[in-house]
Parts: C-alpha cells; sequence; structure tokens
C-alpha cells in the first residue's frame, strides 16, 4: 500500500525559520534509510503559506485566488513524504523513527493511505482506467528522461 505522511507546519515553519544543519543532517540519514529499505518513493519540504495560493472552488463559478499566509498553523503542511509499505502498522513504525520535525516545537506527522485504482469501484470504468495507466507511464517516461 502507498500512504502518504504529512509533516504538519509549525510556528517556526510558518515564519519561514530554517532548519539548523544538526535537522538536516539527522533528516537526510532518516531519508537514507527510507530509501535503502524501498519505502520511501518521494518526499519534500515546503514553503511557507505565505508564499502560497489557495484557490477555493464552489459550484458554476470560477475558483478565487487566496493568497497566503494562510491561518490555522496547524492545519497546514510543511512537507510530506510518499512511502510504499505492507501495512499501516509499518508505516507507523518507520514513522515513529523520524527525528522531530519541528525542532523544539511539537512535531506531528500524520499517515493517511492513497487510494489505489480498485477503491473507486465501478465508477472507475475501463476507459478511465487506462487513461490513468497512460498518464502514469507518461509521468515515468517524462521523469527519467531529466
Amino acid at each position: 500500500m502507498r500512504v502518504m505522511v504529512v509533516v504538519k507546519a509549525s510556528p517556526n515553519s510558518e515564519k519561514g525559520i530554517m532548519p539548523k544543519e544538526e535537522m538536516l543532517a539527522a533528516m537526510g540519514q532518516y531519508n537514507e534509510e527510507l530509501v535503502k529499505a524501498g519505502i520511501m518513493l518521494a518526499g519534500e519540504g515546503l514553503h511557507p503559506s505565505s508564499k502560497g495560493k489557495r484557490l477555493v472552488f464552489q459550484d458554476g463559478k470560477k475558483p478565487s485566488v487566496v493568497d497566503g499566509p494562510f491561518t490555522e498553523t496547524k492545519e497546514l503542511i510543511a512537507g510530506y513524504w510518499l512511502w510504499q509499505v505492507r501495512s499501516m502498522e509499518e508505516a507507523v513504525e518507520w514513522a515513529r523513527r523520524c527525528p522531530n520535525p519541528m525542532p523544539g516545537e511539537e512535531g506531528v506527522l500524520e499517515i493517511r493511505p492513497v487510494f489505489e485504482a480498485d477503491d473507486f469501484g465501478q465508477e472507475f470504468t475501463p476507459e478511465l482506467r487506462a487513461q490513468e495507466d497512460r498518464l502514469r507511464e507518461e509521468l515515468e517516461r517524462k521523469q527519467q528522461g531529466k
């Protein structure tokens, strides 16, 4: 199963305070362990919401664009990983090994399963599945061509 591990933002991450070398080294070591174990598929840190935009959709209208920063820091995301694991329990065990992503503050990781094609049932028709497969193949080709 694939899971997304979301690193929740903190007051310092939203202020744009960059991690110290010690934290970068610890996180680099952790990421190396994830890669060597075949767990990590992707992962990135995100700039604070002050550098972001939010689009709000309402039926029948063009989406409105809202400039950051956004309130409710605890609801914001500071980074993520995409992992391939055997179970949610395995994901939890790997997450427990993570250094606190917000040194000096409360760090929070949220683990969420990624939808797979079969999760959508009959609504995900063979035509839609074929389109999804084509897009995934195209993305892989583009990533390999970098």
